[in-house]
């Protein structure tokens, strides 16, 4: 799908194939998927000479998720819980994401929406309530364009002068980058800072100084998106990932079937569990 993405010449896909799987061979598989990731991102970059592959994409995206914003401000605004509504649709808006669903329609996401309303929310909800209502110095790992605008409303419940948003610190594929969070007007409320990496996760180990010493710092965490909870589910800090389940293999480590609206807290993840890797 990368391949075709990229160029519509047979040879550049021919090309990148043969890369790929030239290289496969010398991954480790206990590496996490987002490392895999960047690691093949990294290649189409250089083989087409395109800083950020997925850019009309995300363009897409945010305007899509603009435009449900007002009815879903609406919604939020009525309901007999706004928090709890909040953070149902941030988790709707996991599902725009082109590493797991490169056919993504306006459907899909008013049908996730609808999901949010009616389905069951997973997890630890009651802690998180209570761990909001006490943190002061909260970071909020953000995932995907489009789906970063569906942010805005939980942390517009959360209150965003207790709030630092964190990005990518460069495109791969569609995760948010401090363009994406600009063009859903998350700069006019809160503060706003990359993670130096060009991960389609969170890996320590490669984002820069800043970011290390405030994800140390912070009282609260709270990691959208599989490539976080892939990359942070061993970390010994207090983390809410809030994600859906989209894969098979997400669906057998956490228990879950495919499609659940998940708020897990980082000490509830099962000790034969806590290593994604």
């Amino acid at each position: 799908m990368a391949a075709r993405h990229v160029s519509g010449d047979p040879e550049v896909q021919k090309q990148i194939v043969q890369e790929v799987l030239a290289r496969i061979g010398a991954i480790n598989f206990n590496t996490s998927p987002p490392l895999m990731g960047q690691f093949f991102h990294r290649r189409l970059r250089e083989i087409t000479g395109i800083r950020d592959l997925y850019q009309a994409e995300k363009e897409k995206q945010n305007r899509l998720a603009l435009n449900l914003l007002p009815d879903l401000k609406t919604r939020i605004d009525t309901a007999k819980d706004p928090l709890l509504l909040a953070v149902r649709l941030a988790i709707a808006g996991n599902i725009i994401d082109l590493g797991a669903n490169g056919n993504l329609t306006v459907a899909a996401v008013q049908d996730a929406v609808n999901q949010a309303l009616t389905e069951p929310l997973v997890g630890e909800w009651e802690e998180f309530r209570q761990a909001l209502g006490k943190a002061r110095n909260i970071l909020y790992l953000a995932d995907n364009a489009g789906e970063i605008a569906f942010d805005r409303l939980l942390i517009e419940q959360i209150s965003p002068e207790r709030v630092t948003l964190v990005v990518r610190g460069a495109p791969v594929i569609n995760d948010a980058t401090i363009l994406d969070a600009r063009a859903v007007g998350l700069h006019e409320i809160v503060k706003i800072i990359d993670n130096g990496s060009d991960a389609p996760g969170t890996v320590l180990n490669d984002c820069n100084p800043e970011f290390v010493r405030r994800f140390a710092a912070a009282d609260l965490i709270i990691a959208k998106g599989q490539g976080n909870y892939e990359t942070l589910s061993d970390e010994s800090r207090t983390i809410f990932f809030l994600f859906k389940v989209k894969c098979p293999v997400i669906a057998a480590h956490i228990g879950q079937p495919l499609g659940t609206q998940i708020l897990l807290k980082s000490d509830a993840i099962p000790p034969e569990n806590r290593s994604y890797r």
